[in-house]
C-alpha cells in the first residue's frame, strides 16, 4: 500500500449526492479486467463531453471533491480501486458510505470528512485547478487561498496510512512488543497459560 502523508494538486469538484460503488465502477468491469486496469473507467457513468475529470486541468488530479454520501450501495472494493487507476490519492466529502470509507482506508486512499459548507468553498475555489494540499501528518486541508480546514480520522487509520501497511501489517510490525507483553503476563498468571503439560496446577 502507497503511504501517504501529503498530497497537493488539482482537486476535481464533483459534488453530485449519493455516488454509489455501482456509478463509481460498473460491476461487468469488475467481472472483466485486472484491478490495474479498472482506472480508465471510474466513474464511467458519469462521463460525457463535460465530465469533471476529463477537463484539462483535472487530468490526473489527485483529489477529488465529493457530495454527501459518496461510495454508499455495495461494498465492492473495486471502486476504491477504479479511482486509485485513475490517479486519485484522496476524496473530500460531507459524508461516505462506511464500507467505502473503511475500503479506502484500507488501500491506501484517503477519505476526509469535512462540513458540507467548507466542501462547497474549496470546490468553489478549485475550480480553475489551483492547487489544493491534503496533508494527512497535520490533519488538514489546505486551500487555495491559504485557508485550513481540520479533520478527524480514527488513529489507527491514520497510521496505517502514514506507514502505508494494512492493519494485519501494523500488528506485524508489533510482533516484539507482543512477545513482550505475552512474557510478561506469562510472570504475572503462571496459572493461565498453558504449557507443553496443559495448564500450570497451583498447589493446595
Amino acid at each position: 500500500m502507497q503511504p501517504f502523508t501529503s498530497v497537493t494538486g488539482a482537486a476535481a469538484p464533483l459534488l453530485r449526492r449519493d455516488i454509489d460503488t455501482d456509478v463509481i465502477i460498473r460491476i461487468e468491469r469488475l467481472t472483466q479486467l485486472r484491478r490495474d486496469q479498472l482506472g480508465p473507467y471510474a466513474l464511467e457513468a458519469l462521463r460525457g463531453p463535460d465530465f469533471i475529470l476529463d477537463q484539462p486541468q483535472f487530468r490526473g488530479a489527485p483529489l477529488l471533491i465529493a457530495g454527501a454520501n459518496f461510495g454508499c450501495g455495495s461494498s465492492r472494493e473495486g471502486a476504491v480501486w477504479a479511482l486509485q487507476g485513475a490517479g486519485l490519492r484522496a476524496v473530500i466529502a460531507p459524508s461516505f458510505g462506511d464500507i467505502f470509507f473503511s475500503n479506502c482506508c484500507q488501500n491506501g486512499v484517503l477519505p476526509v470528512v469535512l462540513q458540507e459548507a467548507e466542501v462547497n468553498e474549496l470546490a468553489v475555489q478549485a475550480a480553475d485547478g489551483s492547487p489544493i494540499t491534503v496533508d494527512l501528518l497535520r490533519n488538514l486541508v489546505i486551500a487555495p487561498d491559504g485557508a485550513a480546514y481540520s479533520f478527524v480520522i480514527d488513529p489507527v487509520r491514520r497510521e496505517t496510512l502514514i506507514e502505508g501497511v494494512d492493519e494485519l501489517g501494523l500488528t506485524i510490525r508489533r510482533l516484539p512488543e507482543i512477545a513482550k507483553w505475552q512474557q510478561n503476563d506469562r510472570a504475572r498468571r503462571p496459572w493461565a497459560i498453558p504449557n507443553s503439560r496443559g495448564f500450570e496446577v497451583l498447589p493446595d
